[in-house]
């Protein structure tokens, strides 16, 4: 698996950018060690593939994983009424000699709020 590195400090376009390039290294056969050195966490999307959800498998070094299901039309009950609403699924896996479940589940609520909310992102 290759690693994106310094995404903490990274704006989300040079963050989309690096995964391009990376990528298309992949693809090409020209990745290099470095790439895939210094993990810590993983987003596994098998959401691309109409994979509804599953349970990732934490690689080692990583402390976490996230797993990423495919985004759905289906029925929810908004103010009462029935309406068609867009769901996708989300699980995390954590190695709780890294971290605790508290933390992991922080984590999660963060993220289902920014998912949201996605202009959060930008400021």
């Amino acid at each position: 698996t290759v690693v994106q590195k310094d995404t903490d400090t990274s704006t989300l376009s040079k963050v989309a950018a690096d995964n391009r390039a990376m990528i298309s290294r992949a693809r090409d056969g020209k990745v290099k060690p470095d790439d895939v050195e210094g993990g810590t966490f993983t987003v596994s999307n098998l959401g691309v593939y109409d994979v509804d959800h599953f349970i990732a498998i934490i690689n080692p070094p990583d402390a976490a994983i996230l797993a990423v299901g495919s985004v759905k039309q289906v029925p929810v009950v908004v103010n009462g009424e029935l309406a068609v609403g867009t769901r996708m699924k989300a699980t995390i896996s954590a190695d709780h000699r890294v971290t605790d479940g508290a933390e992991a589940a922080q984590y999660m609520q963060r993220l289902k709020n920014l998912l949201e909310s996605p202009l959060r992102l930008l400021v």
